[in-house]
């Protein structure tokens, strides 16, 4: 079974990665690790923990989005609603409350979600943001917990995959036709360009 160690990166989008980088790496304190770039083209990922990373590309014509309250029904075309990062401590939400304060954005009251503390605002870009602290004694990862009043008959399977809902692989890929292609960045830590 594929075993997962956690989001490798998020893929955002900002027409002005100064902004973003004052944000996400000098307000919020995520390390700046990787900045590949040419004329026209920047990508650029920081550091949220030791598996986990939050990736902007920078293009010339992105414009910031409209602010939508986080959970709020949309209709029509949409794909994202927010991203929530988790912090060690109740202090630790505290003193991001307070620093996005203090830079002037505007930031929700911390909230209580039963299994998380919350406090909500946006990014520079508009991307709708959540830090969230672990309430102490409740862990969803080993004591899942479904409360939906009108469950579908697929949340009714419970919470653990059922692999046998997809069809099998029946001709896997054989190690030598394994072939990985050149992309961008891999000048960077390979020599090789794309």
């Amino acid at each position: 079974m594929i075993k997962f160690n956690g989001i490798n990166h998020l893929a955002m989008a900002t027409g002005d990665m100064d902004k973003t980088i004052r944000f996400w790496r000098d307000l919020l304190g995520m390390r700046l690790v990787v900045g590949l770039g040419q004329p026209g083209y920047r990508h650029y990922f920081f550091e949220i923990s030791e598996n986990d990373m939050i990736a902007f590309f920078e293009w010339p014509e992105v414009n910031p989005m409209e602010e939508k309250e986080h959970g709020y029904p949309v209709k029509g075309p949409f794909i994202f609603d927010h991203v929530s990062f988790g912090v060690e401590t109740k202090d630790n939400l505290w003193e991001l409350k307070d620093r996005l304060a203090a830079a002037g954005f505007a930031v929700s009251e911390v909230i209580d979600h039963g299994l998380i503390h919350s406090v909500y605002a946006f990014d520079p870009n508009g991307v709708p943001i959540e830090f969230s602290h672990a309430v102490e004694g409740v862990d969803v990862r080993k004591h899942p917990r479904i409360a939906d009043r009108a469950p579908s008959e697929v949340t009714r399977e419970g919470s653990e995959p059922n692999f046998d809902k997809w069809p099998a692989v029946k001709n896997p890929t054989p190690k030598q036709e394994r072939k990985v292609y050149p992309g961008v960045g891999s000048e960077l830590f390979h020599g090789i360009k794309k």
